[in-house]
């Protein structure tokens, strides 16, 4: 017990001390260039946290100086890379409030909506294969709205295209979100809350891939709630569309689906609470069939 202790003491000494080192008081008298420069070194040797505290003590000692722009822009950044994604979008809103007509506040409001697309994103997801659909879609709204103000304002901004492929992502993310929100309604029963669903996805995210499943959800529904009309009407749209729909048969005829409630996962899937391994979607998902809905963006693509 006495030596269990002892570890014990020796480990939360330890993080104690890794805390303090990563607070270590800054030399009052450096000059505004030196504390620049340093905060650039911390930067280029991955120490972000210690880029902050610089970046935080030149514009607290020299709020109008020549590096004030320059260290605001870069705080934002750092706060990205240090996986603090609110800080970073507050950051960017702080110099969008500050300098509106700065020459590059663009890459302000692309940090903004940078910072809400990794806003769910932790070291794992960035490195992991996961199913960003599956998560709460209030940052992928966020983000979209976000870059879409980037391109209304500045549709010229060297961001524009980056910004553009992401927002076609976290399109298809969005309808891939209602169609998961629709699969989970038929488990429950609730056929014209799914029918809804789907009509939004066919409504709203046209050139999105889920548009498939979004018309195969309606076919469904509406065939259980017993509205033939309206069935046959989105399955004709489906046949005309997606002739290959993996939901339709040689003849064209649509497999209606009995088991709506049933899902099976891999091992490595329950363990990991749905973060990695195999899960066959419950209800309509056409995603192995049609390949992927979007660029996975990565790490390597901040």
């Amino acid at each position: 017990m006495r030596h269990f202790t002892s570890i014990l003491l020796v480990s939360v000494l330890s993080l104690l001390l890794a805390a303090c080192s990563g607070n270590e008081e800054i030399d009052p008298n450096l000059t505004e260039a030196e504390l620049y420069q340093t905060a650039q070194q911390s930067m280029e040797k991955g120490q972000y946290n210690k880029a902050i505290e610089h970046y935080q003590a030149l514009e607290a000692r020299y709020p109008f100086g020549e590096y004030s722009d320059q260290a605001q822009l870069d705080i934002i950044y750092a706060y990205y890379k240090d996986y603090e994604h609110e800080a970073a979008g507050a950051a960017a809103e702080r110099f969008i409030r500050l300098h509106p007509q700065h020459p590059q506040v663009d890459y302000a409001y692309y940090m903004k909506g940078l910072s809400s697309f990794t806003e769910n994103q932790g070291v794992l997801e960035r490195f992991m294969p996961t199913d960003m659909s599956k998560r709460d879609p209030g940052a992928a709204r966020k983000s979209f709205a976000e870059f879409s103000d980037l391109l209304t304002r500045f549709p010229d901004s060297q961001f524009a295209p980056d910004a553009r492929k992401r927002m076609i992502y976290l399109r298809n993310l969005l309808a891939r979100y209602e169609i998961h929100a629709a699969n989970y309604l038929f488990k429950r029963g609730a056929w014209l809350a799914a029918a809804n669903r789907g009509r939004y996805v066919v409504e709203n995210f046209q050139e999105s891939p889920a548009v498939a499943d979004g018309l195969a959800v309606m076919v469904q529904a509406y065939h259980l709630l017993g509205l033939n009309d309206l069935s046959n009407q989105s399955l004709q749209v489906l046949k005309a569309n997606y002739p290959d729909y993996p939901y339709l048969d040689e003849q064209g005829n649509f497999k209606y689906q009995s088991n709506m409630g049933e899902e099976k996962r891999s091992w490595l899937n329950i363990a990991t609470a749905g973060l990695i391994g195999y899960s066959e979607p419950i209800g309509f998902d056409s995603r192995a069939h049609y390949g992927n809905e979007g660029k996975a963006f990565t790490e390597d693509d901040d």
